[in-house]
């Protein structure tokens, strides 16, 4: 995510920090790097100019030229300004008064808005609400059945009636099914178009008066860059929106849409989507996204994962056996699991400070058939071989990469592959840090 604009505001970061005290010449040369950056992402050209010239404004007091550590100041002040042009505080979704609250989708067509409502759905019913879904789409091939296929799957109801039912009397009928069966969220799947015409609008303006809902939510593909915000600008001035739901951030390599869309438009930022699994949809913090573009990290998001997908005894049976020197490929293909439901290594490395630099080397779309490679080698093994991988020779080899569909090569590289991360582990928890950082992240095979 963003990998391209992290990557260039990293080094223009690294470069000021090397030459120890700046003068405001070094400073503008910088802000100059900075501005090119920014505008390669495809983030908008007012949004450039008024973040840059607050962060000069701040940057040339003399709280920063007479610092000890200027770079620092300058970053925590592109840190917090970043974070000002994001929205600055986190928006939640708006409370209703009489339940079930609704959640009206909308968005252009390939914007993920069939998923992303299923995916609402699927955090909400985490923090306790009863979600109904509503099958409103009717005029996209097969919209209702990938909704209700969806919502069966992760056990959330969906209301859906005939294609040929208008879709704002579908929704008078959800409405009054989420009431018999006392739901807390109607979450409206609406249609989408290719571009935005008349028809549309109105459609989404009847479904808006009908329901009253507490949220618009505009589901925008972020990969479209400046074109996103202009969609979102026309949205907001015809229906008028209460939120935005970034779509395919996980492949948004440059950032325009995320760093212009707030500004511009003046609606809040409430989500991210970061993938195509179900729980891959973030609660939208401007502090921690700022954080992950200045390439320092966001682990308050990294830990709330990590918290949700761990078992908290598993955990220390971990950190012992690291600790001891017992970690093992039994544990390996253990953490290799846990991980994968996290989501992909480049999206975790981009959250904790100081390795979003290996996050572009990192596997993603290939990375799925490399784990299953990995865990074919280790599922081939025996228990003691899990256990004991110094007796794995040349014999054993053969009969494993046979066992798995792989090769005797491809044994090799793990086993050489899993000694340097047992290395690693060893030198981490005596407090040193390895140079060889990156192997831990080399693990699948290539």
């Amino acid at each position: 995510m963003l990998e391209v604009l992290t990557q260039k505001l990293t080094g223009v970061f690294d470069k000021l920090g090397r030459k120890g005290k700046l003068s405001e010449g070094d400073i503008d040369d910088a802000l100059r790097q900075v501005r090119l950056a920014l505008l390669e992402a495809d983030v908008n050209f007012k949004v450039v100019k008024e973040f840059l010239s607050k962060v000069r404004e701040r940057a040339i007091g003399s709280e920063v030229l007479r610092s000890l550590t200027p770079a620092q100041q300058i970053i925590k002040i592109v840190n917090e300004e970043l974070t000002a042009i994001l929205g600055g505080e986190p928006s939640r979704l708006a409370s209703a008064t009489d339940l079930p609250a609704v959640a009206v989708l909308v968005g252009l067509q390939g914007s993920g808005k069939t998923s992303t409502a299923v995916k609402l759905a699927v955090q909400l019913k985490h923090l306790g609400q009863r979600p109904l879904l509503v099958a409103a789409d009717t005029r996209r091939p097969a919209a209702i059945e990938q909704l209700q296929l969806l919502g069966e799957q992760h056990d959330i109801p969906v209301y859906s009636e005939d294609a040929s039912v208008a879709s704002t009397t579908i929704c008078q009928h959800a409405l009054k099914q989420a009431k018999e069966m006392g739901s807390t969220w109607v979450i409206v799947d609406t249609q989408g178009r290719l571009h935005i015409d008349e028809a549309m609008m109105k459609e989404l303006a009847d479904i808006k008066s009908l329901v009253q809902p507490s949220e618009v939510l505009l589901t925008v593909d972020a990969m479209i860059g400046q074109d996103a915000v202009r969609v979102a600008q026309e949205f907001h001035s015809r229906i008028g929106l209460t939120g935005l739901i970034l779509t395919k951030m996980d492949g948004d390599a440059r950032g325009g849409a995320a760093l212009s869309i707030r500004f511009v438009t003046g609606v809040s930022i409430k989500y991210l989507g970061t993938g195509e699994k179900m729980d891959a949809l973030e609660v939208f913090y401007p502090d921690r996204l700022a954080s992950r573009i200045l390439g320092m990290g966001d682990m308050l998001t990294f830990i709330e994962q990590v918290e949700t997908t761990y078992d908290q005894q598993q955990a220390k049976n971990l950190e012992r056996k690291m600790r001891t020197g017992g970690f093992d490929l039994e544990d390996l293909l253990s953490q290799m699991r846990q991980i994968h439901k996290m989501g992909s290594l480049g999206r975790l490395a981009e959250m904790i400070p100081g390795f979003s630099k290996f996050a572009p080397y990192l596997p993603d779309v290939e990375g799925e058939k490399q784990l299953k490679k990995i865990e074919a080698i280790i599922l081939s093994m025996t228990y003691e071989e899990r256990r004991n991988p110094a007796i794995i020779d040349g014999k054993r080899r053969s009969r494993i990469a046979r066992g798995s569909g792989t090769t005797s090569k491809d044994v090799n590289q793990l086993l050489n592959q899993f000694r340097e991360m047992q290395k690693l582990t060893k030198s981490l928890t005596r407090g040193k840090l390895s140079k060889k950082m990156g192997t831990m992240f080399d693990i699948p095979l290539r």
